[in-house]
């Protein structure tokens, strides 16, 4: 199919009629050779390619209700432009899943370097912890050129974008909506910033609003632009689940931060992890199970430019040195409640900056100046 290139409009059309996906497609196009003269074609020649009753009435339907003109025009003004899979620069990875989208509504640009991505997915009730994780590992893994996929949903979503975009890479947002709108409203600025440095996609026609039963389906693009998935903070019932069945589906490796056991919002990480999702405390966890080599500095040297970001971490690296120290000490010393030591200390694992030797003793990585 790749091979073939027909009028875009007829693309779209296609994708508007349901039960017409990339198998029916392929059909009609061997068979008549052009998209425009099966969009075309007569009842009786339809069912001669061997298309049932359905599919085949849905295409008569939608062709008499639709001006492929006027909807080609609706992209253009959305500042969007369509990708179909006859389009070379087509995301090879997702062009391999089983029913990839017909075509791809695009804003911001793709490029042969967005072969290289993983997904970071999680809860949009995101945690203090789940926020900086997301943060961290986007950050790192964008410095090291792989491209940050994500939905653009507040919590663990925007976090993940955010990171990305600070460690000066490249994210791309898949939506649950139409390509001209941005949802939630609240990530406008996000978006923007977002199209400078990477793209915003969905398989969805301009003006359809972010119905529930869109993100299913979103998340498997979400899926299937990666090499992988990274589950950062979700609880058991999580839509961000989703991403990782979908993920499995298509040979993607599932990846999980660990988090608190005593927190809701991390049931569904852990549980992943119980069943069999890599533990990631460090990105040479993703690096070394995608086989991606290291393109900067080695990480002794890249964390000395990592600093605390707030007065307990502060303090917990105050108390920690080359010496391991347990957790019953530190809680002790530093008067905080011992949840908050604990999911401090992970976060501060997870910067490189301290590391658990023995059973819950800490100690310092190297020592700071």
């Amino acid at each position: 199919m790749g091979s073939i290139v027909n009028d875009r409009k007829y693309w779209l059309g296609f994708s508007l009629v349901p039960e017409i996906g990339p198998k029916r497609l392929s059909q009609l196009l061997k068979w008549f050779g052009d998209l425009a003269l099966a969009w075309t074609a007569s009842e009786t020649s339809l069912f001669e390619t061997g298309l049932d009753r359905q599919p085949v009435e849905n295409l008569l339907r939608v062709r008499r209700q639709l001006n492929l003109d006027a909807e080609m025009a609706k992209v253009e003004k959305a500042g969007a432009r369509l990708l179909t899979l006859a389009d070379d620069d087509y995301p090879p990875l997702l062009r391999k899943i089983p029913d990839a989208p017909t075509v791809l509504y695009v804003r911001g640009h793709l490029t042969p370097a967005d072969d290289q991505a993983l997904s970071i997915v999680g809860t949009r009730r995101a945690t203090g912890y789940g926020r900086d994780a997301a943060h961290h590992f986007a950050k790192e893994l964008a410095a090291q050129g792989i491209t940050i996929v994500s939905g653009l949903a507040q919590g663990i979503d925007s976090a993940a974008h955010r990171g990305a975009l600070d460690g000066g890479g490249r994210t791309l947002a898949v939506l649950g909506c139409g390509i001209d709108r941005v949802y939630p409203p609240d990530n406008q600025k996000l978006a923007d910033d977002i199209l400078r440095h990477g793209a915003i996609i969905s398989e969805f026609p301009v003006g359809t609003p972010p119905e529930a039963r869109n993100f299913p389906r979103r998340n498997r693009i979400i899926s299937g632009l990666t090499l992988g998935v990274l589950v950062v903070e979700a609880p058991e019932k999580s839509g961000a689940l989703i991403t990782t069945t979908t993920a499995a589906e298509q040979g993607r490796e599932v990846f999980a931060v660990p988090g608190n056991i005593f927190n809701p919002m991390s049931g569904g990480t852990n549980r992943l992890i119980q069943d069999g999702a890599k533990l990631v405390m460090h990105i040479e966890d993703i690096l070394s199970e995608l086989n991606i080599t290291h393109q900067n500095m080695q990480t002794g040297v890249m964390t000395e430019r990592i600093v605390p970001t707030n007065d307990t971490e502060k303090s917990l690296l105050q108390l920690l040195g080359a010496d391991p120290i347990h957790i019953d000490d530190l809680t002790r010393q530093c008067g905080l409640p011992v949840s908050i030591v604990n999911s401090t200390l992970t976060i501060l694992e997870l910067k490189g900056l301290a590391r658990m030797v023995g059973h819950m003793q800490y100690c310092l990585i190297h020592t700071r100046e």
